[in-house]
């Protein structure tokens, strides 16, 4: 889902990430607070004076989100969940789960502590509002909290609209899981209402385009297209999980693989390894030691001029838990490990022991063979 991440802060024990595609909303956010909301309803007022109330009023809409999440995250953790961490982006913040709840209680609880934390902000900000006015507050400072007060019901209502991942929608999976204690049954209902709400902010998204309102029209249809695609990967998701769950790794690893030796040239890498076995990554060992990997990402990184000189042993990238992965791991594990890794490709080591390989193509294709023969869908 994400690109490139710069790590901000840490919370609670959670790392506060934004993804790239923030700045991009936070500028949006400043330029329309400034130049458009501020401004029409506090006329008079001048121009620094606007660029300073939108400045502020973004960074409380960022720490909005991230509470929002964050009461995510301290639900999940209460209830013996994995968060990698919490993520802004550019369509809000995602409080990212390793793992999905093991109960529809567990579920819902996690799903109604985001919106009742900004319902509890939005309250809060009120109050502050009120008080100022009250004590003859200037108006730049009630209008910024006015703005979080607000802001902060929209966040809260628009996350319970019942559409599959929204909050909402995650509370009407959790209710139809109660139900009916059927978790895939339950996410392919709560992931059909998120793609039919994506749909709905398309078609209104392109109805302001064509009536004139074009920035918003674009905006609407933006989000209506991600909340489509979220639903159905959210759903593709849980059937990837389950079709792997209690499957070891060694099940689907090759054995024997094609390895390299630490004194081979990057030249001999490349013709002899690469462009022979058409593979991306090779495991680097020191007789019958494991050491490392190389792979097409460390001899992009090495000059043409130097092919011949270099070794791979200059390049290497050492063991660790984004690229080796053990035996008896779960292969949902292996999923995830290439996932965050970027890799399509794990080492399956014991100790410093090669035992194999394992490939994500080898995994699709077992996941395309059960979803056919089981019928999932």
């Amino acid at each position: 889902m994400f690109g490139k991440r710069l790590v901000l802060f840490e919370l609670f024990g959670f790392k506060v990430q934004a993804d790239m595609s923030w700045l991009f909303l936070a500028l949006l956010v400043t330029w329309s607070l400034a130049q458009g909301l501020f401004p029409a309803f506090y006329p008079g007022l001048p121009p620094a004076t606007y660029w300073k109330m939108g400045v502020i009023g973004m960074i409380g809409l960022f720490f909005s989100l991230v509470l929002h999440e964050l009461s995510h995250a301290l639900v999940a953790r209460h209830y013996g969940l994995s968060i990698k961490g919490i993520t802004l982006f550019i369509f809000g913040g995602v409080a990212e789960m390793e793992e999905e709840p093991d109960s529809a209680k567990t579920e819902f609880l996690m799903a109604i502590a985001g919106p009742i934390a900004s319902l509890a902000l939005a309250a809060g900000f009120h109050g502050l509002t009120l008080a100022g006015a009250a004590q003859g507050v200037p108006d730049s400072v009630l209008a910024v909290a006015g703005y979080l007060a607000f802001i902060n019901v929209v966040l809260a209502v628009f996350n319970l609209v019942p559409a599959f991942p929204l909050d909402g929608g995650r509370a009407l999976r959790a209710a139809l899981w109660y139900w009916k204690g059927d978790l895939r049954w339950a996410t392919r209902l709560a992931s059909r209402c998120g793609q039919v709400f994506g749909i709905v902010l398309i078609s209104l998204g392109v109805l302001s385009v064509l009536t004139g309102d074009f920035i918003g029209g674009m905006w609407l249809s933006l989000i209506g297209l991600f909340l489509r695609g979220a639903a159905s990967a959210s759903y593709t998701q849980l059937i990837t999980r389950q079709a792997f769950e209690g499957e070891p790794v060694s099940r689907f690893m090759t054995l024997d693989p094609v390895t390299v030796s630490l004194e081979l040239s990057v030249e001999s890498l490349i013709e002899d390894y690469i462009y022979g076995y058409h593979y991306d990554l090779f495991p680097v060992v020191d007789g019958p030691r494991l050491v490392g990997l190389v792979s097409t990402r460390q001899v992009r990184e090495v000059p043409r001029a130097e092919w011949a000189r270099a070794r791979v042993a200059d390049i290497l990238v050492p063991c660790g838990p984004d690229n080796t992965i053990g035996p008896r791991a779960d292969a949902v594990k292996a999923l995830s490990v290439m996932r965050r890794g970027g890799n399509s490709r794990l080492m399956v080591a014991d100790g410093d022991r090669l035992l194999g390989v394992i490939a994500l193509k080898d995994l699709l294709e077992f996941l395309g063979l059960k979803m056919d023969l089981e019928r999932l869908e």
